[in-house]
């Protein structure tokens, strides 16, 4: 594997560019080289061939040595045996082949007699040129033997007096001279090989002296990904390597230092995200969810897994609207309802804010959602808007009757005593209720801006029980209701606010008595519970009872079961809102539990602590 990585890494590709740089530097001189010594060497030949030939023709000159019918017979064999050893003599000085031809062009002498050719016509066309005083180069030629040698033969004409008298006609091999060539070409490849393999053994060396910074630059990149920021890449030097060894140690640092940035502030934001009380969610530019907070999963009962990637309106259960995700400057904001997962058939109300995230040359790549519970703004809005409505309805009808009613005394009901003083009581009555009304108000409104300070006492429990039971006994009697009162031996004394539990338990028996038909019962308890820690305190009747659909209202201020009949007895619909802020103010809870037509019971705790430390509260 390392072997075939390492035919794809740059130190590869840079030895190659230098041995082609080298092999090409060295084909290009070698053949230039090569074709200026042929070419040299091929001269100097024939400039030697030449040179030869013109001093031989010219010795035949001046010596006579031809063949001229009017020379005498002793002069023409003295003639031919000079020339026979001369040319005998050439030959082995320059081991080439040589004929001396005459006018004819007849072989007359040669190195090498041969008794078929001496005698002979050379037919040879450089002879056939050279007697016609033709051109150098058309007395020149190159042959290839039979045997495959290579030769070069050339043929001079002998000048005599201006006459051409023979020529001289010289073969010589030209093995000797390419082979001399081919040597020379086989020491110029045996140097460059040697020049390559030393050529890639420095580029291997110089390569690896660039490649090897970039390799430990890779190798630190590597880890810097894999997000190991310790490490630094070695400085060999300041050239251009160096400067990119300290700007990327610069980078390691600076990007260190960059992420440890990112990753507080990612930190902060997931705690904020975390423990906001509104839930937040994060869509791309299609509207699909990509982040939810906590609270946004709480609120909308989802598992993260399933809402990540959902369709926001779908997540919502609302219809689709587009347009709520395009807004450019400004922050949509909607009222909408989903249901709560929390309790069934309950819904939240949920203020929706989208604010559009932006991107540059981009427009709109996502969106921001805030969905903020305001079910119990919305409820006190409404309990405030019913309140205001009960209050008015409350005050109003007493106010018209008191007006009806002095309107008729002042029309001359006066004049007739029996009247007047029936019309006199019912405007006291109203008068009374409307006071009974302003103070149960004033008393809430004490009890709500915790200006109702408790004054707590050492109070025995099972003595207050009687007291209630006596201030209603006429009630009682008249109405044929029993009453049991039962108190557990260990409940003793509790610190508490005995006037304030008083009214509660005032309310609480009033109603019961109110609400319980002639002859029925009632029954008031007390004991400890949870190991003594809390006081338990029971009202409950065999009365008519309250319908199931009721309860959850039923501590609500102004909220009567049945309107008319609750005016009618006097009551003002804040008695048992009254009865669960005082218990709330001594620290307990309150809860109420009926069958229609079955009776009611309710119950408050509170705490107990058996010695008194200090005064008031």
């Amino acid at each position: 594997m390392k072997g075939v990585k390492f035919f794809k890494t740059v130190q590869l590709k840079l030895i190659i560019i230098y041995v082609l740089l080298i092999l090409f530097a060295m084909q290009l001189i070698g053949v230039y080289f090569v074709n200026a010594l042929e070419s040299s060497f091929t001269k100097n030949f024939s400039d030697s061939m030449n040179n030869d030939a013109m001093l031989l023709a010219q010795y035949v000159s001046e010596k006579n040595l031809s063949t001229d019918p009017d020379a005498r017979p002793e002069d023409m064999k003295k003639s031919r045996e000079d020339l026979d050893k001369l040319v005998k003599d050439w030959f082995q000085i320059n081991n080439s082949e040589m004929q001396i031809l005459n006018a004819n062009g007849e072989v007359i002498s040669m190195s090498q007699p041969d008794p078929a050719i001496l005698g002979q016509k050379n037919t040879q066309q450089v002879v056939t040129r050279a007697l016609q005083l033709q051109n150098n180069k058309e007395t020149e030629r190159n042959i290839t033997d039979v045997d495959g040698l290579r030769k070069k033969m050339l043929a001079r004409p002998v000048m005599k007096d201006g006459k051409v008298i023979g020529a001289v006609y010289i073969v010589k091999s030209m093995e000797d001279l390419y082979a001399n060539i081919a040597r020379i070409n086989q020491i110029f490849i045996t140097g460059t090989l040697i020049a390559l393999a030393l050529t890639a053994l420095l580029g291997t060396i110089l390569s690896g002296t660039i490649t090897s910074p970039i390799k430990e630059i890779t190798k630190q990149a590597t880890m810097v990904a894999e997000g190991d920021f310790e490490r630094r890449v070695r400085v060999y030097g300041q050239d251009e390597i160096g400067q990119l060894s300290n700007a990327f140690n610069n980078m390691t640092a600076r990007l260190k230092e960059a992420l440890a940035i990112n990753e507080e502030e990612k930190e902060k934001l997931t705690s904020i995200l975390t423990n906001m009380n509104d839930g937040v969610l994060a869509t791309d530019e299609r509207g699909r969810v990509i982040v939810m907070n906590p609270r946004a999963k709480e609120m909308l009962g989802a598992d993260e897994q399933v809402a990540i990637g959902m369709d926001l309106f779908t997540l919502l259960g609302i219809p689709q609207e587009p347009e709520l995700l395009q807004a450019q400057d400004s922050v949509q904001v909607k009222l909408i309802a989903i249901p709560d997962s929390r309790e069934e058939d309950e819904e939240l109300q949920v203020r929706l804010s989208v604010t559009s995230i932006h991107r540059r040359e981009k427009g709109i790549s996502g969106n921001i959602v805030v969905l903020q519970d305001v079910t119990e703004q919305e409820k006190l809005e409404w309990s405030r808007r019913e309140f205001v409505a009960n209050v008015s309805h409350e005050l109003r009808t007493p106010l018209t009757t008191i007006k009806s009613y002095l309107e008729a005394l002042e029309d001359g009901a006066l004049e007739e005593p029996e009247l007047a003083k029936r019309f006199v009581g019912v405007t006291r009555n109203e008068s009374e209720r409307m006071i009974r009304l302003v103070t149960d108000l004033l008393h809430l409104s004490r009890l709500d801006s915790k200006e109702a300070g408790l004054k707590k006492r050492m109070t025995d429990v099972g003595e207050m029980l009687e007291d209630v039971a006596d201030r209603f006994s006429f009630q009682l009697r008249q109405r044929h209701i029993g009453i049991g009162i039962h108190v557990e031996p260990a409940v003793g004394q509790v610190l508490l606010d005995r006037d304030q539990i008083d009214q509660v338990l005032d309310n609480l028996v009033s109603n019961s008595i109110k609400y319980t038909g002639d002859g029925g019962h009632l029954a008031i308890r007390a004991r400890l519970k949870d190991n003594g820690s809390q006081l338990e305190i029971e009202v409950e009747d065999n009365g008519i009872g309250i319908p199931k659909k009721d309860l959850s209202r039923i501590f609500d201020r102004f909220y009567r079961v049945d309107k008319a009949r609750s005016r009618n007895m006097g009551g003002t619909g804040l008695g048992l809102s009254i009865a669960r802020e005082i218990v709330k103010a001594h620290g307990g809870s309150i809860t109420l539990d009926s069958e229609l037509n079955q009776g009611t019971k309710v119950a408050f705790t509170l705490p107990v602590k058996h010695e008194e430390s200090g005064g008031g509260e």
